[in-house]
Formats: structure tokens, C-alpha cells, sequence
């Protein structure tokens, strides 16, 4: 690499990598831009011309599906792309609901055993979604005032996983069709017809964006965040208990709606953590020196 006639060619590529699903959706990708070869060179007089390195030719990277819609059918179709460790998951999910199911008519009692029999509750739909409404406006709005293009990216993953678990826990509530607790005394009244408490939409909601404000962000106040966030669809969910709204394992499978979608969600908006790398490649008449950096 030294002499006349020798040069070093310099090219820099930057990788953007894009990662995608919960580990449910299975789908991932990479795109590239790499900004085009530059050149320095020393000569002499006896220098007429230096060659230039030879690039194999290599296939166009494909781009990652993106954007809402590829979203949406990712999301429904996750399951079809599940591994082991999904489906463990997924079972654990549903032991933790069984075995919340199995204290339904204990937590009942604890909330309704000082009221006279007959009293009529108020479920406070409006009140007990407040929290959930406020985070997320509250995110959008210091983001857009302080121009934080990561909290508006945050506050959009928020959105995108409250609405998609909504879609889900609406959708199981009339499947499901199961009795609340404001209407009978017995938990397993399931395919009434009439029903629509399983899954709790607001503890589903909560979860959401709870989460999404838990693990979003660098690690400096991750205590706090995860404080904040999964407080948010702890306290949720207890005053849809405390209203008589909902049996406990309502709560715990809007939970676990809540959380995976989240993290669906934010696998797919956010890119991998930042990696770079740094080679020398030989090349005919020198030498190429490639700088790799994966974005956050």
C-alpha cells in the first residue's frame, strides 16, 4: 500500500437494519444506502492512470415490509409463524389466566362484600381509561414540543399497540361472550351471548402503552420507566375491579394482550440496537477500507 501506483480507495456503507415481530412475527429484513466510492490517490510523473477495485455484482437488498397495513397483516398472522418459544409463551399465558381464573370469585368478594345486596356499581368506563388516554397525549405532546422525533416514534408505538390489541380483545369478548361480575355471581358463565367482559379492553389498552413506555427509550431512567408503565395497567386494572367490572382473569388476559402486542409493535417501528464494524479488503491496485454502522 505503498509506492507510486498504489492507492486507497475508501468507500463507507451504511446499513440500516430493521427488526420485525414479538419473535412472533417471524419476518425480517435489511435495507442499505450506501453512498458511492471515493477516491484518493498519490502519483508520480510515470503515472498515467490508477485502477479502480472490482465489485462483484451483488443482488439489490430488498426493502422490509413497512408501514401500517403490512403491520396489520403481520399482527393477525403471527401465529402461523411461531416457534417454540412463542407457543411456550403463548401456553404460559394461558396457565396465568387459568390459574387467575381460579381466584375470580375470591377477588369478587374482596371488592363487593361491603355493599348491600342488589347495589348497582358504576363501572366508570370513562374514568378508568383517562390514565391510558393521558399517557400517550401527554408523550405525543412534550415530543412535539421539545422536537423529539423519538418520542413522536414512541407515542405512534403507543397508538398502533393499543389499537391493535383493542381489535384483538373486542374480538374475543364476543367470541368468548362471558358474564362479568356485575352481572352474575359465577365465573364460569361463558358463550351467553349477551356477555362481553373477557378480556378487559382497558386492562388490554393499559398494557399497551404501559409497556410500550417501559422497555421504549435508552436505559437511563429504565427503572422508572418500567415503574410507570407497567403501573399504569397495574392501577388500571384494579379499579376495573374495584368498579365490579371485570373477574380477575378478565384483567390478566388483557394483560398479556396488552404486552405482546406491544412488544410486536415496537419490534417492527424500532430498528436493532447500533452496531458498527471496521475491514480492510484488498483490492486490485490497493486497498478498500469499509466502515459498517447498523442505526438505531
Amino acid at each position: 500500500m505503498t509506492g507510486a501506483g498504489n492507492a486507497v480507495n475508501a468507500a463507507t456503507s451504511v446499513d440500516t437494519d430493521v427488526g420485525s415481530g414479538l419473535g412472533t412475527d417471524g419476518t425480517g429484513g435489511s435495507s442499505a444506502v450506501t453512498v458511492a466510492p471515493t477516491s484518493t490517490a498519490t502519483t508520480d510523473a510515470a503515472d498515467q492512470s490508477l485502477p479502480q477495485p472490482v465489485a462483484p455484482d451483488a443482488p439489490a437488498p430488498q426493502q422490509p415490509g413497512s408501514g401500517l397495513l403490512t403491520d396489520i397483516k403481520l399482527y393477525f398472522t403471527a401465529p402461523l409463524r411461531w416457534d417454540a418459544r412463542n407457543w411456550a409463551w403463548f401456553g404460559g399465558a394461558l396457565l396465568a389466566i387459568g390459574a387467575a381464573h381460579h381466584y375470580d370469585t375470591q377477588v369478587r368478594t374482596h371488592f363487593v362484600k361491603n355493599y348491600p345486596p342488589g347495589h348497582t356499581f358504576n363501572s366508570d368506563d370513562v374514568q378508568d381509561l383517562v390514565p391510558t388516554v393521558a399517557v400517550v397525549g401527554l408523550t405525543w405532546s412534550y415530543a412535539t414540543l421539545a422536537g423529539d422525533s423519538a418520542g413522536r416514534r414512541e407515542a405512534g408505538a403507543m397508538v398502533e399497540a393499543a389499537g391493535l390489541s383493542a381489535v384483538t380483545a373486542y374480538a374475543l369478548k364476543y367470541i368468548i361472550a362471558r358474564e362479568g361480575p356485575d352481572e352474575t355471581s359465577n365465573p364460569n358463565e361463558w358463550f351467553k351471548g349477551h356477555g362481553d367482559t373477557f378480556p378487559s379492553f382497558h386492562a388490554t389498552a393499559a398494557f399497551a402503552v404501559g409497556t410500550v413506555l417501559a422497555e421504549s427509550g435508552n436505559d437511563e431512567y429504565r427503572w422508572l420507566r418500567r415503574l410507570l408503565g407497567y403501573g399504569l395497567g397495574v392501577v388500571t386494572s384494579y379499579e376495573r375491579l374495584k368498579h365490579n367490572a371485570h373477574w380477575f382473569s378478565d384483567t390478566v388476559a388483557g394483560a398479556a394482550i396488552g404486552g405482546a402486542t406491544a412488544n410486536f409493535t415496537m419490534h417492527r417501528r424500532y430498528a436493532s440496537d447500533e452496531q458498527s464494524s471496521l475491514s480492510v479488503v484488498p483490492v486490485e491496485g490497493g486497498a478498500m477500507l469499509t466502515y459498517r454502522l447498523t442505526l438505531p
